[in-house]
């Protein structure tokens, strides 16, 4: 989410000290994977996201917790962390006891944890900034829209030895990109209607400075020395966290970071997820397919666009033959052709989970099932709350 650091805009009004430079890039092992997850506390009494973070956060900080979790811009949110893993058992393993712990400790506030990319029916202006330095700053800089995105999202974290392995992987993930979103998409409605896309969510993310999409370069140096720098004096920018791209390196942590999925409803997509992007860089990795251009990009809008507007009914523009390609097939195609990368980093129920998906629909054809089958905006907030609970 754009609101994990301080305001640069706020620093650079201030004027004082030299611009900082990028800290270099902590290498670490190739295809390591973590999760981020942004969840919706909601009242089991009306279905209504809950100012609950607070409680939920004094509440979970008495005990062990079996990842790590935080505040959110507002009190609605909070956003969970998983350990660095290598593989999809332990990743999963940790995701249901996490998702546990958080379910035990909303029955004893009386509250709801739940995935999904937006609340269907909450209302942005009845949201409350969460009480730290930090997130007020934000929202003295961007106004309404700090309230208004409240929108909830899965990142990715895929470990890499260098720099220039980090924003290889980043650009040769462009015409992947689309698979993510379709395949997470679980954000129908919001503020009360239905919004015709699954995932309206990312809608949201294009009314902030930085969105999109990085620079071509391919080079750390380069894009430490000749973009970072150039950007830090400017004032806009004090560190990666202040770019909202679609897929970013963290050098800090010495991965990349993916960024478009919508939470999905359940820990097994979200682990399943992870692990197709950690099937993807080993595959891309060995060299399977050319290397990045610049003009892949020209599509790229396209077909993020057509991903968001209709999930796995889709279609997309390949960015270097330029052949229209369903997307759902393009999806089980890479599927079938991810299946011994998958094996060798044993995450073949993770694959398998996905093309089940693929077939059946997204978390956002499960949303809008619930509400035509009760006919209530509720009733899409209970089947969120029992997938949270129960899994798949």
């Amino acid at each position: 989410m754009p609101f994990e650091t301080d305001s640069a805009a706020g620093a650079a009004a201030a004027g004082t000290g030299a611009a900082p430079a990028l800290e270099p890039f902590r290498a670490s092992q190739s295809l390591t994977l973590g999760v981020e997850l942004e969840l919706q506390l909601v009242s089991l009494s009306d279905f209504d996201l809950v100012p609950a973070s607070p409680d939920m956060l004094d509440l979970l900080a008495r005990a062990p917790f079996p990842g790590n979790v935080t505040p959110e811009i507002t009190q609605s949110m909070i956003e969970i962390n998983s350990s660095v893993h290598t593989g999809h058992g332990e990743l999963l393993a940790q995701l249901r006891e996490i998702r546990d712990t958080l379910v035990r400790a909303g029955d004893r506030l009386n509250v709801g944890v739940c995935g999904g990319g937006t609340h269907p029916f909450q209302q942005w202006s009845q949201r409350r900034i969460y009480a730290k330095p930090r997130f007020r700053e934000v929202s003295q800089l961007y106004g309404y829209l700090a309230k208004q995105f409240t929108v909830f999202g899965q990142h990715v974290h895929i470990g890499c030895r260098s720099g220039d392995e980090a924003l290889y992987l980043l650009h040769a993930l462009n015409r992947y990109v689309p698979h993510f979103i379709a395949l997470s998409a679980s954000s129908p409605f919001s503020q009360g209607s239905d919004t015709s896309f699954q995932s309206a969510r990312l809608n949201s993310v294009f009314a902030f400075p930085l969105s999109g999409r990085a620079p071509f370069l391919l080079r750390w140096d380069a894009f430490a020395e000749d973009y970072f720098n150039r950007m830090a004096g400017t004032g806009i920018v004090r560190s990666m966290k202040d770019f909202y791209w679609d897929l970013r390196p963290k050098p800090e942590y010495g991965t990349i970071e993916l960024r478009v999925c919508d939470t999905p409803l359940s820990v097994e997509r979200a682990a399943a997820l992870a692990c197709y992007l950690q099937a993807l860089c080993r595959y891309l990795l060995e060299g399977n397919e050319p290397a990045p251009r610049e003009d892949d990009y020209l599509v790229y809008n396209y077909n993020r666009f057509q991903a968001c507007r209709f999930g796995l009914d889709g279609t997309l523009v390949h960015p270097q033959r330029h052949e229209q390609l369903p997307l759902r097939e393009d999806i089980l195609t890479t599927l079938r052709r991810l299946e011994p990368h998958a094996a060798a980093l044993g995450s073949g129920a993770a694959l398998d989970l996905l093309y089940r998906e693929s077939h059946t629909g997204s978390d956002a054809t499960f949303l809008r099932q619930a509400f035509e089958a009760d006919g209530s905006r509720e009733a899409i907030v209970d089947a969120a709350l029992r997938r949270f609970r129960a899994g798949e």
